[in-house]
């Protein structure tokens, strides 16, 4: 895969394109009011020397006055710029990285919403959720403040060092004789915080994945009562995470103490070595003083390489995740060579010798199919659950390939064609309807915004929404609320032909769709589909007689195969499945 041939920090960096002089500014700031944090010891160093301790203090006091004030002045001059330059800085690094989060987020739901069927059915919506939320967060900590504290912390103890090794290397080299054994602990907390910041991402995940699953299936929980049962599932979720969580806390602070040891004794080697030089003249005091006050510098680094290792690993877990996504490519896409048709298709259906079967599955789910919808027909497909006749309608639009075969739109196989214009001219509604949390004339709408409210209402009539619409408490203009809770399961049935409709489609594929509605309000749904004012082949999939009676065609499939090929006459009269399923639903002998 893409995301295992690029770094993390080259994707990083990749998608700083743009900002990344910006970046390189506030980088670069870093480092100066680093350096910067040298002048006032280095000016207190020459006051004490000059003006308190040396030989000629108190002549210099007199006679070096205005060298006294300058060095003051330009010691509070010098803290108010570095208290700039560090303000400039943290904005400069916080616009870049939320420019950056907001590419990548975008990219990433741009690859989510392009990716084909076999995506969703691997990845959970919960753990989706997680990566464009909590793991892109950790991605925007990484530039604002894990990049930058690494640059603060090696240009402070670089710049410090090398002004250690000015003033004095013997003490330079006794203060910094302990920082290997602090970079040794770095290494072994490094290893052992890894895994830990993986586990945590995927507790995380499964948190996430157990909230967004209980709160879409909220109806189910209180039909069945269980809400006991699904907060104790929470909990028990909530607790592993919380656990995970503490773990990984407890690895930092189990080895923060042997850090902060070796970090503090520097100034008790300082005080020891530093000490025994002044008493035999090798050391003055105002660069005693100088070392004291930037002891902290050398510290404070070798403390914060801890927690910028424990943020990295952070980053790290998260952008893994991040990157699998961001790299991910669908597998049914445009062909290089597709057709471009903008035409408005004329809806002729074939199907020659299907053979498919999902990717995760070992047997088939269709056998050898075959039939073709001439256009403006009505094919009808009836038979058993689990049959496959969702898989075979799912393969018009290209949801997913067949494995074997082809599937023709007038008479040009699907595969060549522009995925976009194909599904353009498809109209779909399915038993399991997805309402938006929008006005009904909105997702009526939803398929072309263009439409004016007449077209609405008029597509609403068709689908026998409109009398019950008219009721709601702000007719068109009222929201239905997320999935559509509010509406009964016809009405929300209604909604999602009229959206269907409301695209005049070339093909209409209604899949069960009117299994929630009485009989009386789908004879009219019957009558307005014969009645529509376009061109339109019909593929419908239904259990009642009642819908597939007056069908062109009828396609009986059992165990992946057709069974049965005819109009409702013929397959009576061929005395097979279909005739004992109109018996058995009219209770009459035919």
């Amino acid at each position: 895969m893409e995301t295992q041939k690029r770094s993390k920090m080259a994707w990083l960096w990749e998608n700083m394109k743009g900002y990344r002089a910006i970046y390189f500014i506030g980088i670069l700031g870093t480092i100066v009011y680093n350096v910067m944090q040298l002048t006032v010891p280095y000016f207190t160093q020459m006051i004490i020397d000059i003006f308190l301790t040396g030989d000629e203090a108190a002549a210099n006091l007199v006679n070096k006055r205005d060298l006294f004030f300058q060095l003051i002045i330009a010691m509070v001059g010098l803290t108010f710029l570095r208290t700039l330059i560090v303000y400039l800085v943290c904005m400069d690094v916080e616009h870049v990285s939320q420019k950056v989060l907001y590419r990548i987020r975008t990219h990433l739901f741009d690859k989510i919403e392009r990716q084909d069927m076999s995506f969703y059915n691997t990845y959970r919506t919960g753990d989706l959720m997680t990566r464009v939320t909590g793991d892109l967060d950790a991605v925007r900590h990484m530039i604002a403040w894990v990049l930058r504290s690494i640059v603060e912390s090696f240009s402070l103890l670089l710049a410090t060092t090398v002004y250690f090794f000015y003033m004095d290397w013997r003490l330079a080299l006794a203060i910094l004789a302990i920082a290997p054994f602090i970079m040794v602990v770095i290494v072994k907390f490094r290893n052992k915080v890894a895994p830990r910041h993986k586990e945590l991402r995927a507790k995380l995940s499964l948190l996430n994945t157990a909230a967004q699953e209980n709160i879409s299936g909220n109806r189910v929980v209180k039909a069945f009562a269980r809400e006991d049962y699904e907060i104790k599932k929470f909990d028990e979720c909530s607790v592993d995470f919380s656990q995970t969580n503490k773990k990984t806390a407890l690895t930092w602070i189990s080895y923060f103490p042997y850090i902060e040891t070796f970090a503090n004794l520097m100034p008790i080697v300082l005080l020891v070595v530093g000490g025994l030089f002044i008493m035999n003249g090798q050391l003055t005091m105002g660069e005693y003083v100088a070392f004291s006050s930037l002891i902290w510098a050398v510290q404070n680094p070798m403390r914060m390489l801890g927690n910028i290792m424990n943020e990295f690993q952070r980053f790290s877990a998260a952008s893994e995740k991040v990157m699998e996504i961001y790299y991910s490519e669908p597998k049914i896409v445009d062909k290089p060579e597709a057709l471009d048709l903008p035409q408005r298709f004329r809806g002729k259906v074939e199907f020659k010798n299907v053979s498919f079967q999902y990717e995760d599955g070992n047997m088939p789910v269709l056998h050898n199919i075959s039939f073709v919808a001439n256009p403006g027909e009505t094919i009808a497909i009836m038979g058993e659950t689990g049959c496959g006749k969702t898989s075979l309608i799912q393969l018009i639009p290209r949801f997913y390939e067949p494995t074997e075969g082809e599937v023709l739109v007038d008479d040009i196989n699907v595969n060549d064609m522009k995925l976009t214009q194909l599904r353009k001219n498809i109209g779909l509604a399915t038993q399991d309807v997805l309402l938006y949390s929008d006005t009904i004339d909105g997702n009526i709408a939803y398929g072309d915004s263009s439409l004016t409210k007449e077209e609405v209402e008029k597509f609403a009539k068709y689908s026998a929404a409109a009398k019950f619409i008219t009721k709601m408490p702000e007719g068109y203009d009222t929201i239905v609320g997320e999935r559509g809770v509010g509406l009964s399961g016809g009405q929300k049935q209604r909604i999602s032909l009229a959206r269907a409709l409301a695209v005049k489609p070339a093909i209409l594929i209604l899949d069960d769709t009117t299994s929630a509605v009485d009989m009386e309000t789908e004879k009219q749904i019957q009558h307005s589909l014969n009645e529509l004012d376009f061109p339109c082949t019909k593929i419908i999939i239904a259990q009642r007689i009642s819908t597939t009676k007056f069908a062109d065609k009828i396609l009986i499939i059992q165990d992946g195969r057709i069974s049965e090929s005819g109009t409702h006459e013929e397959l009576v009269a061929q005395k097979g499945y279909y005739h004992s399923l109109v018996q058995l639903q009219t209770g009459e002998e035919v």
